[in-house]
């Protein structure tokens, strides 16, 4: 009988430089046969937001301008030496020349090798979001429910 293979992340950062580092986990597992679950919580909801610009989502004045100030996915901070935001450019840039998955390539193999991708019910209702808000989230769910599912794998919180 074979053993199952789990990665389950905790998406905490929506810094750029971690956000590669969630995808490029998440997509490596997954390619060599990894059930690879990703929940995403406060900050790294930036990362799956649909609308990849600032913009007022959420019910309430305060969870819209809080929305707003996190500023989605074409806002993501390098963690050291964002450089007002030219950091992220400038890395996305020397991956590609390298020839290295960007982050949007990234993550769009890890849809393609089926990761699942949760949401953080806590966060979400504070943030006044809701699935629709975010690509590909299968589900809303709460911590015990997540470790119901992360159980008999690997976790790591980035």
């Amino acid at each position: 009988m074979s053993e199952t293979k789990k990665l389950s992340l905790i998406c905490f950062s929506g810094d750029f430089d971690k956000a590669i580092a969630t995808f490029t986990l998440a997509s490596g597992a997954a390619a060599v046969g990894y059930g690879v679950n990703i929940f995403f919580t406060f900050w790294g909801y930036n990362i799956v937001k649909k609308a990849k610009g600032r913009g007022f989502q959420g019910t309430g004045f305060l969870a819209k301008l809080f929305n707003f100030l996190m500023g989605g996915f074409n806002n993501l901070p390098l963690s050291r030496l964002n450089f007002l935001g030219l950091s992220p450019l400038l890395m996305t840039y020397m991956m590609k020349k390298q020839n290295v998955a960007t982050l949007t390539e990234l993550i769009d193999a890890s849809v393609a090798l089926g990761v699942n991708f949760y949401g953080c019910e806590m966060s979400m209702v504070i943030l006044g979001t809701d699935l629709a808000d975010y690509i590909q989230l299968k589900e809303q769910l709460g911590v015990t429910k997540f470790l119901q599912i992360a159980q008999g794998g690997q976790v790591l919180f980035i």
